[in-house]
């Protein structure tokens, strides 16, 4: 991975930060540090970011609320996102997985660790960058949906012919949706599909499910509250429709 990549470590303990951006920093990484979530996405507005290291605990904006705000821009879906934080409880991985992070690391954490997931997820948006930049060939196993079209083989995703950038449990979602289009899907296949998770129940399905439909949604084209393409039917799941 080039060594210009630059790191947004986000934390609210000051010897965390200099540990993390002396090690970074000896790697050959560019790492800007931030105090609060609202400090770093001021500072991702004016700086090209790779990727994202926060905590979860921290006031005002907590690391939860920090991801969820991020995967509302289009133009930073694409940078990966990891938690290195004290939050241990099995809920809590879960929480931020089904969020839409990219990894979830709990402190303390052994420095070639921390080192082989930042290597490992950079070298994955890369692929992914070269993989969305490459000519579209209609593949012979295409799903398409109204306005919305899918390469299952290759990991690639259009809306209105225009590139979509979404995370693997994003693809996942969509892919079931668009492959049974108009079918109400119930929230404990999705989850089981998405996060390789068998739900206790349908209220605990519902609450893993639900914030990966809401970032896809959006990418997909929702304002504010609405459904966009993908319907929720109460009591029943989620489906896909073409409009």
């Amino acid at each position: 991975m080039t060594d210009t990549a630059t790191i947004l470590v986000v934390d609210d303990q000051a010897d965390h930060l200099s540990a993390i951006e002396m090690l970074l920093v000896g790697f050959g990484y560019r790492v800007i540090l931030c105090a609060s979530g609202t400090m770093a996405l001021q500072r991702l507005e004016e700086e090209s970011i790779d990727l994202i290291l926060a905590d979860v605990a921290m006031p005002q904006m907590n690391g939860y609320q920090l991801l969820e705000a991020v995967r509302r821009q289009p133009r930073w879906a694409t940078v990966p996102f990891i938690f290195v934080t004290a939050r241990a409880l099995d809920s809590d991985v879960r929480y931020g997985k089904a969020l839409g992070a990219d990894d979830y690391l709990t402190k303390p954490i052994q420095p070639e660790d921390l080192l082989a997931v930042v290597e490992g997820k950079l070298r994955r948006r890369e692929q992914l960058a070269q993989a969305t930049a490459l000519p579209a060939a209609p593949p012979p196993n295409e799903i398409r949906v109204g306005r919305v079209r899918l390469d299952p083989g290759h990991h690639r995703a259009w809306l209105d012919d225009l590139p979509l950038a979404l995370s693997v449990k994003e693809f996942v979602l969509l892919e079931q949706l668009a492959g049974q289009a108009g079918v109400v899907l119930p929230a404990r296949a999705l989850v089981q599909a998405t996060h390789g998770l068998v739900a206790g129940d349908a209220d605990e399905a519902r609450e893993l499910i639900r914030p990966l439909v809401r970032s896809l949604r959006q990418k997909l084209g929702a304002s504010g509250e609405g459904p966009g393409l993908i319907e929720t039917v109460r009591g029943l799941g989620y489906r896909l429709v073409e409009d």
